[in-house]
């Protein structure tokens, strides 16, 4: 019988080479899925381990239940308040499979296993005996004084009401993501919390037109440093920022106001740790992760996960169940899947058809996304899958039944790493626009992609904002509305157009780091013993933009311009783009998209009246945004009033002229 072809290979004849490892690939997938459907019943039922593991009330048992998975320890105890830190006197029980478990009857605990009292787990294995947090805990606490973790038990008398909340993403409409950090996300030197993101920052993400947020740090990390990405625990929101009911809070209130959550969820790695992580957790070498020196991130400081096994696989997908169902999660950015995919993770030279399907592809990672991807879309069908990946692998944001990963979207990670090489390297006047075009639609159309400039990497510490590369200390001494200066004048300029290009070619959906919308000065830098432990880099200055004296505000004018206009003629979702023209000599290109013209000046001088322009058809032809306009920090030479008609032209089209000065952006609409 001959075997189906999939859909993968059949609209990309560059995989036909390949097909039989991408049915292979496929039915890798289908065997694990058969598996887990035949052992438990469903994906579903699979996944829901965090409903069995880590400590339960059972109203039938009356009583709470705790349970681990240790396969090799020898003995675990269970400890805490409830039992005034005894280590010794609550052995938990070995049952089938490695699991552990412990019963504690309300009658005897009902006063001493109560709500924020303290837990750990004692191990006892062949790396002797460590005091361990519970791997499926709710919530983690730090003591200000001597810096330990300790699970807390979270009882609250009153459960968290979401009625109301029927907030689902449509399949119409673009993402317009506005990556955040909820501690750095306020103005004052220190961390901020969720309920003061939802009643203060939510109102300015609504007001910018974003429809999304991507919420980074959210599972619990022992170094606030990491922005969360050397996650120790995987079940516990980060008690940094407040309590779960806070974040529950935070995002029913932005479902309320239109705006879907997604977590940027990391299980490429997890923490070194002992005292708060995984690593080790019965006491051998590796259990959630390889043993060896395989288990070790070499690059990262961190361990990596044993996709392989079921337990691991059981681990994470019930994370994303937890996350989805408890706590109204839209869907997920997937921090780190280049890693995941490779044994090398990722760090080579050049990527080939080889690479992809030849050359240390972590097989078991790609299975363990596969089935991530269609657990989620079970629970939830119109949520968002996200792929940090920037290695290309075919089928990245394919369905998985067409020979995909699943993921709905990837990263367009290309796209800033060329703005941030063009901005160091070249002069303005060494600008190739045809590059910068090119550059833009270096992409499978059929693979949805999220445009961006710049994200949290490009703002760290040793990097520097499209903002800062820009116009760096002068931004302190000359962003007053009324002082003209060149830097800050060319920065501004190039600012805008830099992003509107991206939004128009780069992809189908848009991501932004909070405050890049409005060219936040300097970098970010979490507090550390090298900087004193200080919070000044680690906040927004939304006061900036709010300043009616300085030039923020036009920065912040034209963003939501131009989200606005991507929105009302969903741009980004358009056929692909046609390209009119490209004058080389006048640094001047020329396309249509979604029924808009777009101009681009990029010359840092050259200014051109009646510049003649085609367009797609004759007649008259309104501007709609402009980026040299007063509003937007511009010099007001553009005429956006009267009609611009355009005469039958060559090829059936029209021919227009206007004013085309430089380092300006254009965009018409034909009435």
């Amino acid at each position: 019988m001959k075997t189906r072809r999939l859909k993968c290979v059949t609209d990309d004849p560059w995989l036909e080479p390949v097909e039989a490892e991408m049915n292979a690939r496929y039915a890798r997938f289908n065997d694990r899925l058969k598996e887990i459907e035949n052992i438990h019943g469903s994906l579903l039922k699979f996944a829901d381990a965090w409903n069995y593991f880590g400590i339960h009330f059972s109203r039938e048992a009356n009583g709470w239940f705790y349970r681990e998975w240790a396969p090799r320890a020898r003995d675990l105890y269970f400890f805490g308040d409830f039992n005034k830190w005894d280590r010794h006197s609550h052995r938990m029980e070995r049952r089938d499979n490695g699991v552990w478990e412990i019963f504690l009857p309300y009658e005897i605990y009902k006063d001493k296993f109560v709500h924020e009292s303290l837990v750990k787990v004692l191990v006892h294995g062949n790396n002797g005996w460590q005091e361990r947090i519970p791997v499926y805990i709710r919530r983690i606490i730090q003591n200000v004084n001597t810096k330990d973790f300790a699970g807390q038990l979270w009882f609250p008398a009153k459960k968290f009401n979401w009625q109301g909340d029927r907030f689902r993403i449509t399949q119409s409409q673009i993402p317009l993501i506005y990556e955040c950090h909820v501690g750095m996300a306020q103005e004052e030197p220190r961390t901020g919390t969720y309920r003061e993101f939802a009643d203060h920052v939510l109102p300015r993400v609504k007001e910018a037109g974003y429809n999304l947020i991507q919420v980074m740090a959210i599972a619990e990390h022992p170094y606030y440093g990491s922005f969360g990405y050397h996650v120790s625990n995987f079940f516990a929101p980060s008690s940094r920022f407040g309590t779960p009911e806070d974040l529950k809070y935070m995002i029913l209130k932005a479902h309320q106001m239109g705006i879907g959550v997604i977590m940027d969820i990391v299980h490429s790695h997890t923490v070194k740790n002992y005292n708060e992580g995984l690593n080790d957790f019965d006491g051998a070498d590796g259990l959630y992760t390889h043993p060896g020196e395989r288990g070790n991130h070499p690059h990262w400081d961190s361990k990596v996960f044993d996709y392989g096994k079921p337990e691991v696989v059981q681990f994470l997908l019930s994370n994303l169940a937890y996350w989805l169902k408890e706590y109204h999660f839209d869907g997920f950015r997937f921090d780190g899947v280049t890693s995941m995919l490779y044994f090398h993770h990722g760090y080579v030279d050049s990527w080939d058809r080889d690479k992809y399907f030849y050359e240390g592809v972590e097989w078991d990672a790609i299975t363990y996304l596969q089935l991530a991807n269609t657990l989620v879309h079970k629970i939830r069908k119109d949520a968002i899958t996200i792929a940090e990946d920037v290695s290309g692998m075919p089928g990245i944001s394919n369905p998985v039944p067409h020979g995909g990963i699943g993921f709905d979207y990837r990263l367009g990670m290309g796209i800033p790493d060329f703005w941030i090489k063009n901005l160091k390297e070249r002069k303005d006047e060494d600008w190739d626009i045809g590059e910068l075009y090119q550059v833009m639609l270096d992409r499978k159309f059929d693979v949805k992609t999220v445009a961006y400039c710049e994200s949290h990497d490009q703002a760290l510490v040793g990097d520097k904002t499209i903002a800062f590369r820009l116009m760096d200390q002068e931004m302190y001494w000359h962003m007053a509305a009324n002082d003209n200066h060149p830097v800050i004048d060319r920065g501004i300029a190039l600012h805008k157009i830099i992003r509107l290009l991206t939004i128009a070619l780069g992809g189908e959906a848009w991501m932004n780091f909070m405050g890049n919308e409005f060219g936040h000065p300097e970098w970010i830098d979490f507090p550390r013993e090298g900087n004193r432990w200080s919070h000044w880099f680690a906040r927004r200055q939304w006061s900036l933009a709010a300043n009616p004296d300085l030039k923020y505000k036009y920065l912040l004018a034209f963003d939501k311009a131009m989200i606005d206009m991507v929105t009302e003629h969903n741009t980004m979702q358009a056929p692909y783009p046609r390209q009119l023209n490209m004058d080389h000599h006048n640094k001047t290109m020329v396309f249509e998209r979604g029924g808009l013209v777009f101009i681009f000046n990029w010359h840092p001088t050259r200014s051109l009246p009646d510049y003649a322009f085609p367009t797609p058809d004759s007649g008259k032809y309104k501007i709609i945004l402009c980026s040299d306009d007063y509003q937007f920090g511009g010099h007001g030479r553009v005429h956006t009033l009267p009609d611009y008609p355009a005469i039958p032209g060559p090829d059936g089209g029209g021919v227009a002229r206007i004013y085309n000065t430089n380092r300006t952006a254009i965009v018409l609409k034909k009435l």
